[in-house]
């Protein structure tokens, strides 16, 4: 049996994990796109809002007393190395990596949604609002995603039809 506070500080190490797999995906996924700008410069501004995400998980670890766990944070970047590597085999690699983006932005929004409840249940004020300042920015790039995904399409079929293109990123 665990109290909300120690399920809380569990799901905190989660995502601390979580962020670390965000940034080492955002981070490839920008250092491979080539030819679609607008998609490459969205990932940027993403990977610094992931890194203040993990600032501030860091110090709602630090304020209840944990931190982060190595073995979780491992497993996060080593599944990020194989998502990279697996989409870079892949001739449609800008769009498969946009959906997979799509989908772990709201494995990250569900995480801080359960994060949000958790902290109230907890009584723990500060990680509530912390989370809440974390949300929004999920939600915004998992929009984004989702509302780029056609014109993203169209650009790829467009480039993948000309032999004299490359198309993949």
């Amino acid at each position: 049996m665990a109290t909300p506070q120690e399920n809380l500080l569990d799901w905190l190490r989660d995502a601390h994990a979580m962020e670390q797999q965000a940034e080492n995906m955002l981070k490839a996924q920008s250092k491979r796109l080539e030819h679609y700008p607008e998609l490459k410069a969205r990932i940027d501004q993403h990977i610094e809002e992931t890194l203040g995400q993990q600032k501030i998980i860091d110090e709602c670890l630090s304020r209840l007393g944990g931190k982060s766990s190595s073995i979780k944070d491992m497993t996060g970047r080593l599944m990020a190395f194989g998502q990279a590597v697996g989409g870079s085999l892949m001739s449609d690699e800008v769009i498969k990596g946009a959906m997979a983006g799509y989908v772990f932005e709201n494995v990250e929004i569900a995480a801080y949604q359960v994060l949000i409840a958790a902290a109230k249940a907890a009584g723990d004020h500060e990680t509530q609002i912390a989370c809440e300042q974390i949300l929004p920015q999920e939600v915004a790039m998992a929009q984004w995603l989702l509302d780029h995904l056609p014109e993203l399409t169209v650009a790829f079929l467009a480039r993948s039809e000309d032999p004299d293109l490359e198309a993949k990123k």
